[in-house]
């Protein structure tokens, strides 16, 4: 790229600690674990991180606490090459965290304290309105308040970006919201929480989106696993974009990669089809490697992948 594709993420920073144990305990018991790990995670900092992988000016709108775990946050976007401009500290909430523990078969109990993400306000995108001014695209979630991620919605819209929502953890919106929003990117289960429904709802994944369309959303994009992604254009055309074989280790960071990469090829100029299997790939290569952080792909190898193709003979999967 001769110039640098600009993207904001305006999303939230968390620390994940996990830990292993034969089974989960019972009330009043303590089991000894193994493999205790923590590293950085939270869906606004992966996707920042992510994006900057993929070559783009990457900036994030965030908020940590003043405590050990922000500080990491702030370590990785140095290292990283991600702007922390707008990554603002608070000594009345702690930094995000979660605690995950897996048992032998791989389920696990999680819980999370999202701290210092909830007091993200909209005040705080109003703050960064400058580098959404020069964005090429402005991506949110919703790991953070509802009204904040509206606001980068509405400021992306004012001034020209696109602008993603990634609607997750799913919850209900209302319409005001997905009338800013060019192209909403949630998952099978996420589309159908969107619609009031149970997660596991047999309705048509295309009538789903349709509907979401007819409340105000131009595009949709639906990232659907093994099952590849389906974008929905505001225009009315409808794309199935295959999943990538490829091997599969871990499938947690998978619908960040999608995420970052629509964004970054979004800002690029690309069409919506042409964005979704760039992010396609993406997805599918943060699925090789074990973690979040660590499987975020660089750009030589998602576009070398959409060039050139899996190798054959491996099991399909996607965000």
């Amino acid at each position: 790229m001769s110039v640098r594709t600009v993207v904001t993420v305006v999303g939230s920073f968390a620390v994940g600690m996990t830990i292993r144990a034969p089974r989960f305990p019972v009330k009043g018991e303590t089991l000894p674990g193994s493999d205790f790990d923590m590293g950085p995670g939270g869906k606004g900092s992966n996707q920042a991180v992510g994006a900057a992988r993929l070559g783009a000016k990457s900036g994030l709108v965030a908020k940590v606490g003043e405590d050990r775990l922000g500080d990491m946050a702030l370590e990785l976007y140095r290292s990283e090459g991600v702007d922390a401009t707008f990554v603002t500290r608070t000594g009345e909430h702690r930094t995000g965290a979660g605690v995950i523990t897996l048992n032998a078969e791989g389920d696990n109990h999680i819980v999370v304290d999202l701290g210092a993400n909830r007091s993200l306000a909209p005040e705080d995108v109003d703050r960064a309105e400058g580098l959404i001014r020069r964005s090429d695209a402005v991506l949110a979630v919703l790991e953070i308040p509802i009204a904040t991620a509206a606001r980068a919605m509405e400021l992306a819209r004012r001034h020209g970006a696109v602008a993603i929502l990634n609607p997750a953890p799913a919850q209900a919106l209302p319409d005001p919201v997905l009338r800013d929003v060019d192209v909403l990117s949630p998952n099978d289960g996420e589309l159908r929480i969107l619609s009031g429904l149970s997660p596991d709802d047999r309705t048509d994944t295309l009538t789903l989106a349709r509907r979401l369309q007819a409340r105000g959303a131009r595009s949709v994009v639906v990232t659907r696993g093994a099952r590849g992604a389906l974008a929905v254009g505001d225009a009315g055309a409808v794309t199935e974009i295959p999943a990538t074989s490829v091997d599969v280790v871990d499938t947690t960071g998978a619908g960040d990669a999608f995420n970052c990469a629509l964004a970054v090829a979004l800002g690029e100029g690309r069409s919506l089809e042409e964005a979704a299997r760039f992010a396609a790939c993406a997805g599918a290569l943060a699925c090789t490697k074990l973690g979040v952080i660590p499987s975020l792909p660089t750009r030589e190898v998602v576009e070398a992948l959409l060039l050139y193709g899996p190798d054959p003979g491996r099991p399909a999967t996607g965000a």
